[in-house]
Order: structure tokens, then C-alpha cells, then sequence
């Protein structure tokens, strides 16, 4: 053990220097020198024995008026460690073993003390106490057994994987330099299957390594430092060898035989099956199909059934019989993952021929359906063409090698327009053609034609014919609503009145209004005001009267193709003074209740009387049987209703609200006109209104027997037979004058063609039917009433 021999530095007082002299005469004191720092080494792990002693310190104590002794204090968390063998001498001890890999180095202050007072008698002296290393660890692996799997088509040029060991010994010395080694293999090979890298730890194979030779190794490395004594470790390595691709798949089969309907759909139509030597559910197992030849139009598809590796075929496109009836599939197979060799030692993935096998196909012919030249065949054609015109020829072909005869059908004309010939599929027109009817979509008119031919089974084809229908200038600008309501009282007013037209443009508005009417009455009442284009402003200039009232137009399209219109407008009296109340219902129905009355009044007249000379005649003498054949039997049709009299009209209103409250314009049937109250009419719903005159009901018919009454029926006897006839004849020549006055009283109006009854429809309305001459009806009279008064016209005829 070194000595150290530190002495103090001197410490010179410096005095303070007054005037006085007697002061600057005090002697001047050398300051101490203070503890130089060093060093001091220990080896770790030291075995003793303890307390051991391996420096001495002492200072030049002589200089000190009183003792000295020295006082160690380590920092942190050493103390103990060290100390002073004997506080008067300066000899340092270690108490104890010291490991350098818990702490390297120490750092420990020593004191010169006074050995009475404690005081320290110097500054404090600073040492490093280095600990020497010693090869006392072994290299350590993160852990004792490590789990890894590889392809076995791995490369050995690529690590399998690094093992890694560390040493706690000091860094950068032998005691911490790491060797890896291989110590022993499981199970053995003729050569090792692996290599260890001994200063990194990388494994890699030594060759090729095969999975049908070894599926697993157990590895034993060993990590060995470069201290002296050496220490070492072990760690072990489960490699798991993953199944690669060095076996090809092979068909079962190089031959397959199929015959195929034409036309149809199949699917799992054929499986091939294969044979591969590499591990299942591997993707060096699992196989891809490929057809290579034969499928240029696209009928086939192949797929991997993943159960069982087999290729289904499947038709996705049906087959078409056109005079070569057999076919040939080529189809490879090859797997999911590349396949590979080992060539010397390393692993080559080498160009490898596809494994082919061939389907034979043999297509069987089947009737096919004929096939339209266009399947959506569109014609543009000016509407308005008549019956019997020629528009165009649609055929058809029939694909089958020898063709079949072809007949042509309609299948889809809503409208009845047109028809086919059978044979040459030429379309003519049964039908006008209309742009504006309501199957006519988009200016469009759809038909649907069937070609049949006589196979067997009779097939059918289907084709589409599209009527582009250009618009041409038939119809005329009409009123959209021609039915106004006016609150009596109303003196002054205007009227927005809309026209539409159903051409299209150039042939559609805007529209020209103009009042065709120019009498005093319609022009100091009507005035037109300004055009908007479709609508007019119609100005009342005065109060109008109760009762309904006619403004006539005529309005033209923009290429002057016009018509007439009539705009109605009823005065009436206003429930609370904005509504209209309900109007008598129309003259139609009023002129038939007319006319059929007098028959109804003629049977309840003739039952009266009847009733009247058998009270009469009963009692004075014997009764008179009339003959049934003068007076026949009048009998109950229960089809003879008022209520099938009424004509059927809707009279739905529609206000049009930016009209003033006075006024509602209204969409109905022809206008009502004023009649005589004492004809029987009927309201829209079919409630008669009431009358001046009660029908009786029907009278018992006269009975046709013998002459002896019975006693259920009771005969009618009559005394005066020419007396009740003559009654009768009255009563009719009154009903027919009656009627008489009704025609005179009613105003005519020209009869007026609406756009909505068409150019060539005849309507059979009331104004059709022709009233009452000064004398007879007329011959044909009775043939205009319909089928509900054919009993009565039998009675009549008789």
C-alpha cells in the first residue's frame, strides 16, 4: 500500500495596519495547503477477509495546536463501506465486497478534524475510488427457448433469424465479447441443416431443406465471452418448416367427354380433379384453372373448389349451334404459390410447363327462337295517318341450321292502332293515328310483335317497334275552364280566361282571342283586355240579369288554326254572398221527363177512371165485361224510373282562385239552360226536384179470361166505353201542345264540335233529339230514346 503524504497549506493572516505603529509590529501567519485529489482502485469481488485496509493518509499534524483525527463520509448510499482504521492514522479500509456491475466507481470526502471539538481543521480532500472489472458473468439470452417457423423454400442467403446474448461484464472488454455456436442439432442430418453466424448470431440454412425429410429441428447455440476464466450459456431454437411448392399438380384425367344443349345456362357442369404431393390447405397445394384454348366467345368458367381442389366448369354464355357441333376445352392447372427447385444447394424457381388436359364438347341442336333483324325497330311517322296505310315491314330470321316458317303476331297494342300479315310482317294501319292520345308516351307509341315459328317446341321471338309520332297542327285552342259563376248584383268585373292547346310548338300558343259575337247585346256587356299569351282578360262592362248567359270566342294558335268556344256565365243569387247555390239540373234530361210524362199521366188517368165506373155501375145493374182486345193491359215496366230519365251529368266545380270572390269559373258539361218549371227535372245526383204534378202508381192490368168473375181477381167493368176514350184523347192533345210550347220557348244555339269528342265521333246528345211537330211525332222518334224505352215503344206500336 502507497503512502500519501498531503500537507496543509498555510494559512497567513493578514493585519490590519493602523497609524499606530505599535500594531504594524504583530508577526504575519502562513495559510495551510489544502488535500490534493487522486484515484484509488479496488478489484471487485474482493474475498477478504474484512475490514481491508488498501490506502493510508496523514497530514504534517505537528503544525496544529491541538490533535487531528480524519473522518471519511461517502456519498449516497455507501455508507459503511468505507472507514479509517484508527481516527489518529490515516490508513483507509473496505468493509465489505464491492460489485462492479452494481457500482463502477465511488467518489469520497475526507476530513481533518479536531479530535475534542469536531471542528473541521482543514478543507475537505476529495477521492475516486475506481472498481477494477473481473470476468465474473456469463452472456445471458433474453430467453431460454425461442419458437420460430420458415419456408422450406427459404434461401440461405437470408437469415432464418439472430439470436442475441449480453454479457454484464464491462463494455468493450473481453469479459463482455459474445462467440455463438452451434452445439447440436435435432433430428441429426448427414450435414447440418443450419449455420450460426459467431459473432452476430444469424442462423441460416446450410442447403436446401426439405419438408417431406424433417417438418421441425431443435437447435442448441451457445454464447461464450472472451474473459478469463470463460463464461457461457445456452439457449434452444424450435424451427417449425412451413410445406413450399416443389411438387406440380396432375390431372387425373387427360381426357373428358361432354354433350351440351344449345341455348342453356349450366353450372358445375364438369369437375377435374387433380393430384398434388405437397400438403393440403396449403397454397402450394391448392390449384388454379385456366382455360387456354377454346373459350373465345367467352361460354366458359372455371373455378377452384376450395374443399376439394377439383376445377368445376360451369356455361355462363349459352352455346350456339351454327353447323360445327363439336368443341374443345384446353384447361391447365397450376398452384397458388410458385414452384421451386433446389439446385446445389440453393432454391431456383424455374420456367415449369403447364400440366393441360382437354374437354371435348359436342353441341346438340335445339330449336331456337327467330331473332328480329333490330330488335327495337323505330319509325318516325306524321300523326294523323288513316286506316289501311302500309308503315313498315318487320321480320325476323330463325338462327337454326335449316329454318323454320315464320308467323308474325301482335302482342302489345293498347290502342288497336295497326295489324301484322301473318306471313310477311308487313304493318298497316286499322286506326288513326294521335300524338295526343293517352298511350302515347313522349311523343312515343310502343308495340310489341311476336315472331312463332313451327319447331319443336314452337319458339318465340319478340320485337320492339317504337312510333316516333310528329306532331302536326289537328286540334284547336280550347277553353280550359268555360264555366263562370257570378254573384248577383255584380255590376263591373274581370276574368282571367286560359286556353291550352294539345300540339306541340310551332302549332301551340301563343293564342289569339277574339269575341265572334258583335251584337249591341255582347259588346255593351263584354269587352276583351289585355293578352297574356295563353289567357285573355275578359272585362264585364255591365250587371247581367239571373240566368245563364253565353260568351262566344274564337281563338286561333299561332298558325292561325282556330275554333270557337262559348264561355258560360250564370248569374245566380250568392249563399253568404260568395257562393253560388246549386243550379237545376240540365236541359237534357228535363226534355226526355218531358216527353215521357204524358205516358205515365195516361196509365194514372186510365186506372182512375177505371176505378171510378166500377164503384159507379155496381150497383144498378148487371156488369159489362169489356173486351180485352180494345183497351189491352197496360203493364209495370220497373225499368220506367224517373230516376233512369235523369240525364247523368257530374257538375263538379272548380274555383279558380285568382278570381274575385263574385265569380267562380267552373269545369262541367254543356251549359244549363233556363226552362219551363213545370217540366220535371232532376239534379246531378239524381234527386228529382218537386213537381206540380203527383204520378200515381201503376195501375193493376186488365185481365184476359172468361167473363164469370173469380174470387181473387176482380174484372174491371166499364158502362161507356167511346166516353173514356174521348178523355184520354184530351188529355193527350194537351201533354203534346204542352210540349209544343216548351220547343218554342227554348233558345237554339249552333250545334259546336269540343276538341275532347273528336273530328270524326258523332255525339248522340240531347240537342240531337228532335221535338214534337204541331201534329204527330215523329216516325223514328221512339228508336232515339235507347234501349231503356224499348217496352215502351212496344206499347206505343201497338
Amino acid at each position: 500500500m502507497r503512502r500519501l503524504h498531503t500537507p496543509f497549506l498555510a494559512l497567513f493572516l493578514l493585519a490590519n495596519v493602523y497609524l499606530n505603529p505599535l500594531e504594524s509590529l504583530h508577526p504575519l501567519w502562513r495559510m495551510k495547503r489544502t488535500w490534493a485529489v487522486t484515484t484509488l482502485e479496488l478489484v471487485e469481488e474482493d474475498k477478504g477477509p474484512f475490514p481491508k485496509c488498501f490506502e493510508e493518509l496523514f497530514t504534517d499534524h505537528k503544525s496544529f495546536d491541538t490533535d487531528v483525527k480524519y473522518v471519511v463520509n461517502p456519498q449516497g448510499m455507501h455508507i459503511g463501506l468505507f472507514s479509517f482504521q484508527d481516527d489518529a492514522g490515516g490508513r483507509l479500509c473496505v468493509n465489505h465486497p464491492i460489485d462492479r456491475e452494481t457500482t463502477s466507481s465511488f467518489m469520497i470526502r475526507f476530513d481533518a478534524a479536531n479530535k475534542i471539538t469536531g471542528e473541521p481543521m482543514d478543507q475537505s480532500l476529495l477521492f475516486k475510488i475506481q472498481i477494477r472489472d473481473i470476468n465474473d458473468n456469463a452472456p445471458m439470452f433474453t430467453e431460454k427457448e425461442f419458437n420460430i417457423s420458415v419456408k422450406e423454400n427459404h434461401n440461405r442467403d437470408e437469415p432464418v433469424y439472430q439470436i442475441t446474448a449480453t454479457d454484464k461484464d464491462e463494455e468493450g472488454t473481453e469479459n463482455s465479447r459474445v462467440r455463438y455456436s452451434l452445439i447440436s442439432q435435432m433430428p441429426a442430418t448427414k450435414d447440418p441443416a443450419f449455420s450460426v453466424d459467431c459473432h452476430k448470431g444469424l442462423i441460416r440454412f446450410s442447403g436446401c431443406s426439405r419438408y417431406e425429410d424433417a417438418r421441425a429441428f431443435k437447435l442448441l447455440i451457445k454464447a461464450t465471452d472472451h474473459g478469463i476464466p470463460k463464461q457461457s450459456s445456452t439457449a434452444t431454437i424450435n424451427i417449425a418448416i412451413q410445406d413450399a411448392n416443389n411438387h406440380l399438380p396432375v390431372f387425373s384425367k387427360e381426357n373428358y367427354q361432354l354433350d351440351i344443349l344449345e341455348g342453356k345456362t349450366a353450372s358445375d357442369l364438369l369437375r377435374l380433379s387433380v393430384e398434388d404431393k405437397d400438403s393440403p390447405n396449403t397454397p402450394a397445394w391448392r390449384a388454379k384453372y385456366k382455360i387456354v384454348r377454346g373459350n373465345e366467345r367467352g361460354n366458359f368458367i372455371i373455378k377452384t373448389d376450395p374443399k376439394t381442389n377439383e376445377g368445376v366448369l360451369s356455361i355462363i354464355k349459352p352455346l350456339i349451334y351454327d353447323g360445327t357441333p363439336e368443341k374443345r376445352l384446353v384447361i391447365s392447372v397450376e398452384n397458388e404459390e410458385p414452384f421451386f427447385i433446389c439446385d446445389r444447394g440453393q432454391v431456383r424457381n424455374p420456367p415449369v410447363p403447364h400440366r393441360n388436359v382437354a374437354v371435348n364438347i359436342i353441341v346438340l341442336d335445339v330449336n331456337d327462337a327467330p331473332q328480329f333483324h333490330s330488335p327495337i325497330l323505330v319509325l318516325h311517322i306524321k300523326e294523323g295517318v288513316g286506316p289501311g296505310t302500309k308503315i313498315s315491314q318487320y321480320t325476323a330470321r330463325d338462327p337454326d341450321r335449316v329454318p323454320n316458317a315464320i308467323r308474325y303476331k301482335i302482342a302489345f297494342d293498347p290502342a288497336h292502332w295497326v295489324t301484322i300479315e301473318e306471313r310477311t310482317g308487313i304493318l298497316t294501319t286499322v286506326r288513326i293515328l294521335d300524338r295526343e292520345s293517352s298511350y302515347v308516351n313522349n311523343s312515343i307509341y310502343t308495340i310489341l310483335v311476336h315472331a312463332i315459328d313451327d319447331g319443336v317446341p314452337p319458339q318465340t321471338g319478340t320485337g320492339t317497334i317504337q312510333l316516333f309520332l310528329i306532331d302536326i297542327n289537328d286540334n284547336v285552342p280550347v277553353l280550359v275552364t268555360w264555366s263562370v259563376d257570378i254573384c248577383n248584383g255584380i255590376e263591373k268585373g274581370s276574368f282571367r280566361i286560359t286556353a291550352e292547346d294539345a300540339d306541340l310548338s310551332p302549332y301551340g300558343g301563343p293564342f289569339a282571342f277574339t269575341l265572334t259575337e258583335v251584337s249591341e247585346n255582347t259588346k255593351d256587356v263584354w269587352k276583351l283586355g289585355q293578352n297574356f299569351g295563353d289567357s285573355v282578360e275578359l272585362l264585364m262592362l255591365r250587371g247581367l240579369p239571373l240566368g245563364n248567359h253565353l260568351v262566344p270566342f274564337r281563338i286561333s294558335d299561332r298558325q292561325g288554326f282556330s275554333g270557337n268556344q262559348s264561355l258560360q256565365v250564370r248569374v245566380c243569387h250568392c249563399l253568404n254572398g260568395s257562393v253560388c247555390g246549386p243550379e237545376r239540373s240540365q236541359l237534357c234530361g228535363e226534355t226526355i221527363t218531358a216527353i215521357v210524362s204524358p205516358f205515365m199521366v195516361l196509365t194514372a188517368v186510365s186506372g182512375v177512371l177505371l176505378w171510378y165506373y166500377f164503384c159507379t155501375t155496381s150497383k144498378k145493374g148487371p156488369r159489362i165485361i169489356l173486351d180485352p182486345s180494345g183497351t189491352q193491359s197496360l203493364i209495370n215496366y220497373t225499368e220506367e224510373r224517373q230516376q233512369d230519365l235523369s240525364s247523368d251529368v257530374s257538375d263538379t266545380r272548380i274555383p279558380f282562385t285568382p278570381f274575385p270572390e263574385y265569380a267562380v269559373i267552373n269545369k262541367r258539361s254543356p251549359p244549363p239552360i233556363e226552362v219551363d218549371p213545370a217540366v220535371i227535372v232532376t239534379n246531378p245526383s239524381g234527386n228529382p226536384h218537386p213537381l206540380p204534378t203527383t204520378i200515381p202508381p201503376p195501375v193493376k192490368p186488365l185481365e184476359k179470361g172468361p167473363s164469370h168473375p173469380s174470387t181473387d181477381k176482380m174484372p174491371w167493368i166499364i158502362s161507356d166505353n167511346n166516353w173514356i176514350m174521348e178523355t184520354l184523347d184530351e188529355i193527350l192533345n194537351y201533354k203534346r201542345s204542352h210540349i209544343d210550347n216548351i220547343e218554342d220557348a227554348i233558345d237554339s244555339y249552333p250545334p259546336h264540335v269540343y276538341a275532347e269528342e273528336g273530328n270524326l265521333e258523332r255525339n248522340e246528345s240531347c240537342w240531337s233529339l228532335p221535338f214534337v211537330g204541331d201534329d204527330n211525332l215523329p216516325p223514328d222518334f221512339l228508336d232515339t230514346l235507347g234501349p231503356t224505352f224499348t217496352s215502351l215503344g212496344k206499347i206505343c206500336s201497338k
